[in-house]
C-alpha cells in the first residue's frame, strides 16, 4: 500500500474517512481547492445515497449506476449533464485510487459509462471581422498620443491562441527574439501539475515590430502586460467596438478564431493541439468544435 493511502483504510472501512483521506492526497497531488471540494462533494453524496457506514469493499458497480440514476432522475434536484460528467470522473478517479494503491482488489467504477458534457459551439471572427477588429486596434497607433497596447494585444492573442489567464502571467523573458530557430512566445506555468502545457510558440515580425513600439510607450518592468485581466478585457471590448462588432471580442473568441484559422490554414492537428496546450482527452471535443465551426463559418 502506498505511503499515500492510510494504514487504516481497508475493504471494511466506511466511505466518510476514506474521503477525508482521499482529499487529503488531493491536496498532496496539487489539486485546486475548487476541484478538492468539487470531487469530494461528489463523493459525499454517494456517502449519504448508500446505507449508513456502508464500506468500501462492498461498493459495486451497479450501487454506482443506481447512485447516478439517482441523481439524474430520483433526487429532485436539477443535475445538469456538465455536473453529472463531473461526478462520473469523480467516482472514477476515487476508485482507481483505491484499486492502484491496494486498497481493494478491483476498480468498481471502471466500468461506469463515462459521459462527455459537450458544451455549445463558441463564437469565433469570419475573415472580414478579423480584418476589422486588426484595423480598429491599428487606428490606435495613429492617434495624437499613439498608442501601440491595443494591437500588441489583440495580434498576439489571434496568432498564438493563448488564453487569458497565460497572458495575464507573461513576463517579458517569455518574449525570446534570439534563438536561432526564430523567435518564440515561451508560455510558463509555475505549478508542476500544469508543466504539460508549457510550450513555445513561434512569434511573426509583425507581433515584434509592434511589441518594441509598445515598450518603448508603456516600459513594463515584470509582467509583459502589468494590468489585471478585467482590465485587458475592456481593452478587447472598446476595440470591438471601435471594428463595429456585434459580438462580444473576448480572449476565448481570439483562442478559438487563431485555432480555427490553423485548422483552416492545413496545420497538423497535433501541432495545433500543443499550440493551445491541450492534453489529448481536451482535444477530442476541440477538435470536435472546430470541423463544425469550419463547416458554419464563413470563409474569406
Amino acid at each position: 500500500m502506498s505511503a499515500k493511502t492510510p494504514a487504516h483504510i481497508s475493504p471494511q472501512t466506511p466511505l466518510a474517512p476514506v474521503i477525508q483521506a482521499w482529499a487529503m492526497y488531493l491536496e498532496d497531488q496539487g489539486r485546486s481547492p475548487n476541484t478538492i471540494k468539487a470531487f469530494t462533494g461528489d463523493l459525499r453524496l454517494l456517502a449519504r445515497f448508500l446505507p449508513p457506514d456502508y464500506p468500501i469493499g462492498q461498493i459495486t458497480t451497479q450501487d454506482l449506476n443506481r447512485f447516478l440514476d439517482w441523481i439524474e432522475h430520483r433526487r429532485n434536484v436539477p443535475c445538469s449533464p456538465k455536473t453529472l460528467a463531473r461526478r462520473i470522473t469523480s467516482l472514477k478517479s476515487f476508485f482507481r485510487w483505491l484499486h492502484e494503491h491496494q486498497v481493494l482488489p478491483a476498480d468498481p467504477a471502471e466500468k461506469v459509462i463515462q459521459r462527455s458534457a459537450i458544451s455549445p459551439l463558441p463564437q469565433v471572427l469570419s475573415p472580414q471581422e478579423v480584418e476589422a477588429v486588426l484595423q480598429a486596434a491599428r487606428a490606435y497607433r495613429e492617434k495624437t498620443k499613439p498608442d501601440a497596447r491595443p494591437y500588441t494585444l489583440v495580434l498576439l492573442l489571434l496568432t498564438t491562441g493563448i488564453k487569458k489567464g497565460e497572458c495575464v502571467n507573461l513576463r517579458l523573458p517569455h518574449v525570446v527574439e534570439d534563438d536561432p530557430k526564430g523567435p518564440y512566445l515561451f508560455v510558463r506555468y509555475a505549478s508542476p501539475q500544469h508543466r504539460y502545457k508549457e510550450r513555445k510558440i513561434p512569434l511573426t515580425g509583425e507581433w515584434l515590430d509592434v511589441y518594441h513600439e509598445y515598450l518603448n510607450q508603456y516600459q513594463p518592468t515584470d509582467r509583459v502586460f502589468p494590468w489585471s485581466a478585467r482590465r485587458l478585457e475592456y481593452i478587447l471590448e472598446d476595440i470591438g467596438e471601435a471594428a463595429g462588432l456585434d459580438k462580444h471580442l473576448s480572449f476565448a473568441m481570439c483562442r478559438w478564431t487563431c485555432a480555427l484559422n490553423d485548422w483552416r490554414s492545413g496545420m497538423e492537428p497535433n501541432k495545433i493541439r500543443q499550440k493551445l496546450g491541450l492534453s489529448k482527452i481536451q482535444w477530442r471535443e476541440v477538435r470536435m468544435k472546430l470541423e463544425q465551426l469550419d463547416a458554419k463559418t464563413p470563409k474569406a
